[in-house]
């Protein structure tokens, strides 16, 4: 299986998606169209992974759009796709759904809990890394899959094939190091979870985020 992942800044890598593609012996490639400008093809993808970034699936910039047609023709010949944060958010906007300010800015380790019974096995609690200001509308094809206290719509599954999180499971430690170091001041203004910087680089990152995340991209690929 060739696994295509859509990285969109630096310090927001697939962390724990590598060490499941390794454990499977899948290939992985890692694309920085926001940097180089290429995207796979869809015949060359057969899972496609769609990370986070600090831009807006709302920001006319061409790659934002063409990673948007990729999906569109992968939805179409029923490929696995995962997409978290902007990846979610650009998932929504493929099935005709708005990415809106959310009700609430989170930034930080907050829990998230279990909507449906769809994928088995799935804690009904996490404490997941959030790092946010927009939001997704639900799909209408789309089930609600987690919650958070601040924002209901915390993730979604389409069909066997298809989930986007708003939030953050794939990240280790040396990830979230890597994120604060960088773009902590993110986390200072105006943050609903009233987390600082130090405080989301010392809280060490639950060992069920990588069960789950491996969960999900097991279910996708069965």
């Amino acid at each position: 299986m060739r696994i295509n992942v859509l990285q969109h800044t630096p310090d927001e890598g697939p962390g724990t998606i590598k060490e499941w593609a390794d454990n499977h012996d899948y290939e992985l490639y890692v694309y920085h169209p926001y940097m180089f400008g290429m995207l796979p093809t869809a015949a060359e993808t057969d899972f496609l992974v769609i990370l986070g970034g600090p831009m807006s699936p709302n920001n006319g910039i061409p790659w934002i759009e063409q990673e948007r047609e990729l999906i569109q023709q992968l939805v179409k010949d029923h490929k696995p796709i995962f997409g978290a944060c902007f990846g979610a958010q650009q998932i929504t906007k493929v099935f005709g759904k708005q990415v809106v300010k959310s009700p609430a800015k989170e930034v930080g380790w907050a829990s998230v809990y279990l909507q449906s019974d769809q994928i088995p096995g799935l804690p009904h609690q996490l404490t997941a890394l959030h790092w946010h200001e927009d939001c997704c509308e639900l799909p209408d094809q789309a089930e609600l899959l987690f919650s958070s206290d601040l924002v209901q719509q915390q993730g979604f599954l389409i069909g066997d094939n298809i989930i986007g999180l708003q939030f953050h499971l794939e990240p280790t430690q040396d990830n979230v190091h890597e994120m604060i170091v960088n773009d902590g001041r993110y986390a200072l203004d105006h943050n609903d979870l009233q987390q600082t910087p130090t405080e989301i680089d010392t809280t060490p990152v639950p060992s069920e985020n990588k069960t789950a995340m491996f969960q999900l991209l097991d279910f996708l690929t069965h």
